[in-house]
């Protein structure tokens, strides 16, 4: 496994965190001891969608609400 110091797990930090996040564990040392290992997360990530379902109501004509007037606004018509 990868040791590296400090201060080069801070210049190349996105890329060690790649290869870590690719199966490259590493460890960052202080003084050439140990401090910590970096590794990837096992299993599935979080997913994020769908985290407010339940908790809003779109209406169906959503996508068409207030079309009218923005049409009259482009095509020089009365936006009211």
């Amino acid at each position: 496994m990868k040791t590296v110091n400090i201060y080069e797990a801070k210049t190349h930090l996105s890329r060690l965190v790649d290869d870590a996040a690719h199966g490259q564990p590493f460890v960052i040392a202080r003084a050439g001891k140990p401090l910590v290992k970096v590794t990837m997360i096992e299993g599935n990530p979080p997913r994020r969608l769908g985290f407010l379902e339940g908790q809003a109501d779109i209406p169906d004509d959503f996508d068409d609400i207030g079309a009218d007037p923005i049409r009259a606004l482009f095509e020089g018509g009365d936006p009211a």
